[in-house]
């Protein structure tokens, strides 16, 4: 389906009509403003698209998920948060973090966060919906995630890490942060083999959004404000 960027937000086609092949591309176009955004992920969508793509939004089938209490903290994990001295923060600098997550990694030059993507999550920031979680070691940035949060689900977009586990620890301070605010499922969009050694799991796109419906509308507790 092809979608106008006038409609503010649009009607969204059943997700469970996405296309089985690219896997979950459900339609094209739109726009990336806030009202489009959460609309998006209340029906259970996400956009990601290449920088000389138009707008794709996708509802992949099946959908990668992360419930809080079933994330594995290694003992190496641990190990690591002792031996390299890292701390988190929270919304400290979302767009430094949305930038390492941007940023190419080893061979790979390319980067699904256009110069739009980062705008439109930036706004969504301000708004108090999109959250970042930083990794320090003493005052450097060294990895991050970022997502947004609606109802009970946190829809996590992109995470980096420049240092051992790095990344890892930030997921680490995430499930925390879940289990505190009362948000009982993490999207993690596309399963992989890394999500999965860490607690993460497949679920059909049926369960996904029969899951989604049941949370989305639940109460939201503050997270700490914009700090740049």
């Amino acid at each position: 389906m092809r979608l106008r960027a006038t409609d503010a937000p649009p009607t969204w086609p059943d997700p469970e009509g996405a296309a089985h092949e690219p896997n979950g591309l459900l339609a094209v176009g739109g726009a990336l403003n806030p009202a489009w955004l959460i609309s998006a992920y209340r029906h259970g969508l996400f956009p990601w698209f290449g920088v000389d793509d138009p707008i794709l939004w996708w509802s992949p089938d099946p959908r990668g998920i992360l419930v809080p209490d079933e994330f594995h903290a290694s003992r190496s994990l641990h190990r690591s948060i002792r031996q390299q001295g890292y701390h988190t923060r929270i919304n400290h600098c979302f767009s430094s973090t949305i930038d390492g997550c941007a940023a190419p990694r080893g061979i790979d030059t390319g980067t699904w966060i256009t110069p739009a993507m980062r705008l439109a999550y930036c706004a969504l920031h301000q708004l108090g919906l999109a959250h970042s979680i930083e990794v320090y070691q003493a005052q450097r940035l060294v990895g991050g995630l970022y997502g947004v949060h609606l109802g009970g689900v946190f829809f996590a977009e992109s995470m980096f890490s420049r240092q051992t586990d790095a990344s890892k620890v930030a997921l680490l301070a995430l499930v925390q942060l879940a289990k505190d605010r009362g948000i009982e499922l993490i999207d993690t969009q596309m399963p992989s083999p890394h999500l999965a050694s860490l607690g993460a799991k497949s679920v059909s796109r049926h369960v996904f959004l029969s899951v989604l419906r049941r949370l989305i509308d639940r109460p939201m507790a503050p997270w700490p404000r914009p700090a740049c």
